[in-house]
């Protein structure tokens, strides 16, 4: 189950795509044909297959630049749609639909497209004990939004930032001087309730790892299937096994059968292809 992101948090993302397409003068396209007491309605639709996300971001798109227009929501976030479906409908000020449009739909487009590729996925592995997560290569300043798009998808969330969990990667091991050296100083220098899990390359660092004890999670980078098995099989339960490294749907249900606990995606966030919505107004 997803839950909502409150106002408090979406407002000013949506507020600064506004502020940026604004400018210095405002919509002065709009505001030169449109007069202003011109009232438009229009249909918010569907182009293609997948599943919506963000609809919340066209909703204060619209009442940030002029809160008499009304939303009406025909979807909820989650829902799978087809082409030509609508999912909202708009009325109020011409002005302030042209205006509030784009940002809007630009925001429900990209999470859109997250939510897409993140069901792509869950449903490949759906039926094993796999659960699919992101990563941190998102956004910058879109961290939170993306990966409420991938719970939307059906995804489930990694780490949210450099201060909520410890992840020791190769370069940590290569300063440290390997991996239970990495593995011993963050023991001794973090807190109690910190989980720590550590990336290993090789089944070599992943007994290492295990003799050191103190993990919690494994993150298993970029190894086949049959190396996936041997060291699920090494772990044996006493920590999370983490697969990654260029999984796509078509690879994932293979990975999940190797009896790995998470299969984490970057492409997620990080390059995912928009969905494409439209606004349509009456004619």
């Amino acid at each position: 189950m997803h839950y909502p992101l409150p106002d408090l948090l979406l407002e000013p993302i949506v507020r600064a795509g506004l502020l940026e397409d604004l400018g210095r003068a405002g919509d002065i396209t709009t505001d030169a044909i449109v007069p202003p007491d011109a009232i438009a309605a229009a249909a918010l639709r569907s182009r293609q297959d997948g599943v919506v996300a963000g609809l919340d971001m066209v909703r204060l798109s619209f009442r940030l630049i002029d809160p008499t227009v009304t939303v009406t929501m025909l979807a909820r976030d989650g829902d799978r749609v087809a082409p030509g479906d609508t999912v909202a409908r708009i009325e109020g000020s011409a002005r302030g639909v042209l205006t509030g449009e784009r940002v809007g739909l630009n925001l429900l487009s990209h999470l859109s497209g997250i939510a897409t590729a993140t069901a792509s996925i869950a449903q490949a592995i759906a039926g094993s004990k796999a659960k699919l997560c992101c990563t941190r290569k998102t956004t910058p300043g879109m961290r939170a939004l993306q990966k409420y798009a991938v719970r939307v998808g059906g995804g489930s969330n990694h780490r949210f930032g450099l201060d909520d969990a410890v992840l020791i990667k190769d370069n940590h091991i290569a300063i440290a001087g390997g991996v239970g050296a990495a593995i011993e100083r963050v023991r001794s220098n973090v807190g109690h309730l910190v989980k720590v899990e550590v990336e290993v390359d090789t089944l070599a660092q992943l007994a290492e790892a295990l003799a050191t004890g103190g993990v919690d999670a494994v993150l298993l980078d970029n190894m086949s299937c049959d190396t996936l098995r041997e060291a699920v099989a090494m772990i044996d339960g006493r920590a999370i096994a983490e697969a990654s490294g260029g999984i796509t749907p078509e690879t994932a249900p293979g990975i999940a059968a190797t009896g790995v606990d998470l299969i984490s995606v970057g492409w997620l966030t990080h390059s995912v292809r928009a969905m494409d919505f439209g606004l349509d107004f009456d004619a």
